[in-house]
């Protein structure tokens, strides 16, 4: 079974690109860290500073599901609900 793809596409409120760029970049490590995390990584777009895509690919759904349940994710989209003027998740799965 292929792995599962997620792409966030976050856009920050003008005013909270810093805080939000902030606890964006503290939890990559650990989610690193985490059973199932092939890869993750932050992007923030060259031509507007307000806009971050986070890329991420997971062993399988279900490892996927339980990292969207640790305490750090929970604790994360808290501290960020305030920053976030809007978001959009695609949860992908390779094709070809």
């Amino acid at each position: 079974m292929p792995h599962l793809t997620i792409v966030v596409d976050v856009r920050a409120k003008p005013d909270q690109v810093e805080p939000l760029k902030a606890e964006l970049r503290r939890v990559v490590p650990l989610i690193r860290q985490e059973n199932g995390c092939i890869d993750y990584y932050l992007h923030q777009d060259n031509s507007d500073p307000t806009r971050f895509l986070v890329y991420e690919n997971w062993e399988s759904h279900e490892l996927w599901q339980v990292h969207m349940n640790r305490s750090h994710v929970q604790e994360h989209g808290e501290a960020t609900a305030d920053k976030i003027a809007e978001c959009t998740r695609y949860e992908m799965s390779q094709i070809d």
